[in-house]
């Protein structure tokens, strides 16, 4: 007999899927209804392919049927016996399943009812009365009959305290979920609540829980209700997080909604209080700006542009995104000099005097800037050049530019290159981007408030490139002469003039610097310093700046100049003054400390006194080392920090002819090596030897300091010069030096760094310097200061270089090598 429940039960779920006559179709049974002795399923049943359900035991399930073998199957079976087997696709995509398409597990189903649509469609109400196994297709034609075999569900756990407590997890979780997801029928929880059968109500929130195809076969296929419950909870308990989870998200969205909207309006009503004060900041903000380009003076197209820029302002929310982008765009517009310069000072003798003040040496570079004043004078208007200062590090580059910008009264600006990779530094981000700025060049011309001002390009041979873009490229725009008189910025959209900024650029090699850009500006190269003019520097602005900085006065340090030289000999190594500024700056440091603690300083300490403080030597002066070894020769090399010397030592044992080169040298000077020795080799009778000379005896070529990385071409000759030594064991001449490239010919070539080597020898205490014809040139284009106590020899051969380096004179103890 039908419980009070289930009579209740009986109308929920199908209010829509009636007859023609209006009969209420029950979709819960009695017990008696859903149990179906295993007798009762025949042998063999019509295959009913389900896409995307499961049918259940004792579950009710409305099935649109659509396919043609399907419609004939559902009515043949509706006429008979009303059983069918349901199953489901393995894939739902196939049209026409096979018996192999199909999951082996389904349910014996009741048709209860066969609907025709009025769409014209069919719908079976099945209820599933049996788990069974289809085993094999009997039929296929003119639809799938398949043999099966009943797997009723193995109920003997059914009765103990777990199943119960999972049975009760079930409902409780289901009728959340219910709860939670507004898209699953909420009469569902009254289903739920009042089902007593606990196999029919596993199997009721199995069919009607959110899972897919592939979990509800999963939860078919268990053999026991206990183990199909246990997954069902797991399912459910996985649905519940991400319900819970997705709630929350949605309150948390609906809460910044409902924030959103409630700043909205307040910012409404503000501003309709503000109209009403007449206190409106936008209104304000957008005067400010009319108010501003009134005194602007540029072009018919900038003023259209900002024009129809500030009605675009006008039109913008002030909580939009936009809108600051736009406030910053007009702001730059406004803040540009755009035709405004600062008056230039003509006075030659003015501009000559603060560059000499602020800067020893240089002449050069001096030379151009007042060039450049003194066509401005004549001409009246004149395009800035585009300077490039390359060096070593720390002999003034980059401070020159702000003496130069001092001398001629302009303002002066400084952007640095080193390590920049993205081009949007330069030409600045579109700004349709929210946070899109204009370029570092623009922005410095908007700090300089000018539209000439001395503009510092630092460090322009440290420039990146990535993925963002090459800046190197788009500096060629900025320091075109013909082109940056319309430099066009992404941000600004417009193009500004930059043909009056005097750019100022500083690198310290030209080498990582493209061809095309440097090409594009007049090179002027800043050498190091000697030692007078470093001792200069010290005595004029280093010394003077130290103490101001320090706070300590003129009468209370001082250093002579014989201090001074052993400070810069042994303390420092550069061609600048970088270093020597930094030990100055600690001997300062300590006279203050002493000052501070009330001491009586020492006024002009000596050199024992700065030792204290400075600690040991760092540097031991580049010294020759006489010539009373054969096969020891001096050579000259260049450094980024300046030149240096260095000695070639060659030595000579008992072997088979080997060469061995040491010292940490590159593959350049390696290969000068072995072209000094087969030259040699081949021309042995020009220097006193036999043919075999080489035969018995192995070469070990060694270049000190080791830990240093030595190439390049200009040691050839001296290595030429070192190994002719070893072997004729003949002395080298004093105080001589030599630089030069060597061919396999014999040729002496001209080689780079001549400056800086020159001071080198001159550190060095050397009277002679070796150098290819082709260096002349070099050498006449240096200051006589720099040259003076020394004497030059040009070569043209290598036997020409050991004419002038090698005594006829032996070394003590020589040995027999033929």
């Amino acid at each position: 007999m039908k419980s009070k429940q289930n009579k209740a039960l009986n109308n929920i779920f199908l209010p829509e899927i009636v007859d023609n006559e209006g009969e209420i179709i029950p979709i819960i049974a009695d017990n008696d209804d859903m149990e179906m002795d295993e007798s009762q399923v025949p042998d063999e049943l019509p295959v009913l392919s389900l896409r995307n359900n499961v049918l259940f035991p004792g579950v009710v399930l409305p099935i649109s049927i659509g396919r043609a073998k399907s419609v004939k199957l559902i009515r043949d079976a509706y006429q008979g016996d009303r059983l069918v087997g349901a199953v489901a696709q393995v894939d739902p995509e196939i049209e026409d399943p096979r018996f192999t398409d199909l999951h082996r597990i389904g349910t014996a189903g009741h048709i209860i009812k066969l609907l025709e649509m009025p769409d014209g469609s069919t719908t079976a109400i099945i209820q599933g009365r049996k788990r069974i196994e289809f085993t094999e297709a009997v039929k296929t034609d003119p639809y799938l009959i398949a043999r099966v075999i009943v797997r009723p569900e193995q109920k003997t756990k059914e009765r103990t305290r777990e199943f119960d407590a999972i049975v009760s997890s079930l409902k409780d979780l289901s009728l959340r979920i219910i709860k939670l997801n507004p898209t699953m029928a909420q009469e569902a929880s009254f289903a739920i609540k009042n089902i007593e059968n606990k196999s029919y109500l596993i199997n009721f929130i199995c069919s009607n829980t959110e899972l897919k195809v592939k979990e509800k076969q999963r939860l078919l296929e268990a053999n026991s209700l206990h183990d199909r419950g246990i997954m069902l909870l797991e399912n459910l308990v996985q649905e519940m997080q991400l319900l819970e989870l997705k709630n929350e998200l949605q309150s948390k969205v609906k809460s910044d909604l409902d924030q959103q909207q409630r700043e909205f309006m307040l910012l409404q009503q503000m501003k309709t209080i503000q109209n009403e004060l007449g206190d409106n900041p936008q209104e304000k903000e957008i005067e400010e700006f009319r108010e501003k380009a009134k005194d602007k003076k540029w072009t018919g197209e900038v003023e259209e542009v900002f024009e129809k820029e500030l009605n675009k302002l006008q039109k913008l929310n002030p909580a939009a995104a936009e809108y600051s982008v736009q406030v910053n765009y007009l702001q730059t517009l406004v803040d540009l000099p755009w035709g405004e310069f600062t008056e230039d000072n003509l006075d030659l003798e003015h501009a000559r005097n603060i560059l000499d003040q602020d800067h020893y040496g240089l002449e050069e570079v001096k030379d151009r800037i007042l060039e450049h004043l003194a066509v401005i004078k004549l001409k009246g208007n004149l395009k800035s050049p585009i300077l490039c200062l390359y060096g070593p590090p720390g002999v003034g580059k980059t401070s020159l530019g702000r003496s130069v910008a001092r001398a001629l009264g302009r303002q002066y600006v400084r952007m640095s290159l080193g390590g920049l990779h993205d081009e949007a530094e330069i030409r600045g981000h579109r700004k349709t981007y929210i946070g899109a700025m204009p370029g570092r060049v623009i922005q410095n011309i908007k700090k300089a408030a000018s539209s000439n001002p001395v503009f510092i390009l630092d460090e322009i041979d440290k420039v990146g490139k990535d993925f963002r873009g090459d800046p190197a490229s788009a500096l060629l725009e900025v320091l075109d002469p013909e082109q940056n008189s319309a430099f066009h910025d992404n941000f600004l959209e417009l193009d500004y003039d930059l043909s009056n900024v005097l750019f100022i650029a500083t690198a310290n090699t030209l080498s990582t610097i493209s061809p095309a850009l440097r090409d594009r500006m007049e090179l002027i190269e800043i050498n190091g310093y000697l030692l007078e003019e470093k001792i200069e520097i010290a005595r004029r602005h280093l010394l003077p700046k130290q103490l101001d900085n320090h706070g300590v006065k003129k009468t209370q340090f001082r250093l002579n100049r014989s201090v001074l030289t052993g400070l810069i000999d042994n303390y420092t190594r550069e061609s600048g003054v970088r270093e020597l500024d930094k030990r100055l700056a600690k001997l300062i440091r300590s006279t203050a400390r002493d000052i501070a603690y009330g001491k009586e300083p020492d006024i002009s300490p000596d050199y024992e006194k700065i030792s204290s403080i400075l600690g040991p030597p760092k540097y031991n002066r580049e010294q020759y080392s006489g010539n009373e070894q054969a096969g020891v020769v001096t050579g000259l090399a260049w450094t980024a920090a300046g030149g240096e010397i260095l000695f070639i030592e060659t030595s000579l044992s008992r072997g088979t002819g080997k060469l061995t080169l040491t010292g940490n040298l590159g593959d350049v000077m390696k290969e000068s090596a072995i072209i000094a020795l087969e030259y040699l080799k081949s021309h042995a009778d020009l220097i006193g030897l036999p043919d075999n000379f080489s035969d018995n005896w192995n070469v070990h070529l060694h270049v000190p300091e080791g830990a240093i990385p030595k190439d390049g071409p200009s040691a050839g000759i001296t290595m030429a010069a070192s190994m002719a030594s070893a072997f004729t064991q003949r002395k080298v001449k004093k105080n001589i030096a030599m630089t030069g490239e060597i061919t396999l010919r014999g040729k002496v070539l001209p080689v780079g760094g001549i400056k800086e080597k020159i001071l080198a020898a001159r550190r060095a205490g050397l009277k002679e310097i070796i150098l290819s014809s082709g260096n002349r040139k070099d050498v006449n284009s240096i200051k006589d200061v720099y040259l003076k106590g020394l004497k030059f020899s040009y070569v043209e051969t290598i036997m020409d270089v050991l004419d002038l380096s090698l005594l006829k004179q032996k070394v003590v103890n020589p040995k027999r090598i033929v």
